[in-house]
């Protein structure tokens, strides 16, 4: 199989066209990042220091401003030998021996993140030459990095899609042992289902910001732009929501909110919604490896999710600093918990939390969510089995848990007159014209007044 550092060693084929990082996001970060409001952004860095164990070497410390505090010149050593300090201060020739005689230390920035206010800082050092030759030699790693702008994410993503797929489609050409071509094959597959969610619909981008390209495969596509939507949509899923069966299906559900919140805008600022209003961009999201029947029953996976969604706040948070959208998180299921476990930790903030099917988690209220002004929504589906258990923890459809009641049996949209189905069951609630995805849509606009 690929490993989670494919494109490093130059084990796969690399296509004839090569991207080359846009001058215009090139150094966005280093500006945003320095803008971030106090108390609102979560993983900012201030202009004048960072974290010490990201910092490149003493001469590019004194370019960022003030040495970090504690650092010293015994420190010196520590700091320089890290992995982004060691790209920081290659020239572009020894950048390229450095990416394919060092897998494991670059692969360890995605096993151990940095934070993205650091990877944000050192990207922008690095200037445009040396950022090309990091995305082509190691677009897996680019592409995965909080902190990376997210138009350079998704051509390095898309790159080492190509990569991933071309090294498959050889390896299987040579292939014959019974095991590995099931593998390979198994792999094209949920590649090939990735390209395929990819596709641009009704003329709106879709982007590539996250993918692993191993056996358990996550990915995350964005329809819109998120980095300037001024709302930005988090979709969180829950068990049996692989990559490889139901990227395409969540691509098209994160398009229909798409669609319905823009609509909405339309409908609601008038000829000036018609004429370039707010974007909207709405995340695709498998970010973790999502539970199956014989696992669903512990918390492990849930706690890898919530690492995971904090990370992909927090990227968020970071990189939009100096212009913050509405973000809200929209989470089904298994999902529901990992999100909840999130929001637990008070390290991220969103604008708005929806939970569907939740099995619960440790918060015992809204109160212990870091969601503001207690902008939590609940919808509970009849026949959902898993609604009321709180098999994690407390109920969040309880009325002591203080959320909102989110109408999901069906209704007639007092906006649009369209009359809207209901959702039964545990898997119904993103069903395109129901209720429940009406709502979705309007809470993901900051319009969670007019929930039914």
């Amino acid at each position: 199989m690929t490993s989670v550092v494919s494109g490093l060693t130059g084990a796969t084929a690399m296509p004839a066209e090569l991207p080359t990082v846009p001058a215009a996001v090139s150094n966005a970060t280093a500006s945003q990042t320095a803008t971030s409001t106090p108390g609102h952004v979560v993983g900012a860095v201030s202009p004048s220091a960072v974290s010490t164990a990201f910092l490149p070497t003493a001469s590019v410390a004194t370019a960022l401003g003030d040495a970090p505090a504690g650092s010293s010149p015994a420190h010196a050593p520590a700091i320089a030998a890290t992995a982004l300090g060691r790209i920081a201060a290659l020239d572009s020739a020894d950048l390229r021996s450095y990416v394919s005689t060092h897998p494991t230390d670059l692969n360890r920035l995605l096993a151990d993140p940095p934070a993205a206010g650091d990877v944000g800082r050192v990207w922008s050092l690095l200037g445009a030459e040396k950022q090309s030759v990091l995305l082509r030699e190691a677009p897996h790693i680019v592409g995965n990095l909080e902190g990376v702008p997210y138009t350079v994410r998704g051509a390095a993503n898309a790159l080492d899609l190509k990569q991933t797929i071309a090294g498959a489609r050889t390896s299987l050409r040579s292939e014959h042992g019974k095991a590995a071509r099931i593998a390979l094959q198994h792999q094209l597959t949920t590649l090939g289902n990735v390209e395929k969610a990819l596709a641009k619909k009704d003329g709106v981008t879709r982007t590539l910001v996250a993918l692993d390209t191993s056996e358990d495969a996550k990915a995350s596509i964005v329809v819109g732009d998120l980095s300037t939507a001024k709302y930005v949509s988090v979709l969180v899923p829950g068990m049996y929501m692989s990559v490889g069966e139901q990227i395409e299906a969540w691509a098209e559900v994160a398009q229909d909110l798409h669609d319905q919140q823009t609509d909405f805008l339309h409908r609601f600022l008038g000829p000036r919604g018609k004429q370039g209003g707010p974007g909207v961009a709405v995340v695709a999201w498998i970010g973790y490896q999502t539970p199956v029947l014989t696992n669903i029953g512990g918390l492990q996976l849930a706690q890898e999710g919530a690492d995971s969604l904090e990370r992909t706040l927090a990227g968020i948070e970071t990189l939009r600093a100096a212009d913050p959208p509405y973000l809200s998180v929209l989470a089904h299921s298994y999902g529901s918990t990992a999100a909840l476990l999130a929001l637990e930790r008070g390290t991220v903030t969103v604008d708005a939390l929806a939970l569907m099917g939740s099995p619960g988690s440790d918060a015992q209220s809204v109160a212990g969510l870091s969601v503001r002004d207690g902008n939590v929504f609940v919808g509970e589906a009849p026949m959902d089995p898993i609604v009321d258990s709180a098999f994690f923890g407390s109920d969040p459809g309880a009325p002591s848990y203080g959320a909102k009641h989110m109408s999901v049996d069906g209704a007639v949209d007092p906006i649009t007159h369209r009359t809207l189905a209901g959702s039964s069951g545990h898997n119904e609630y993103f069903t395109a014209g129901t209720e429940c995805s009406r709502n979705l849509a309007l809470i993901g606009i900051d319009q969670g007044g007019l929930v039914l």
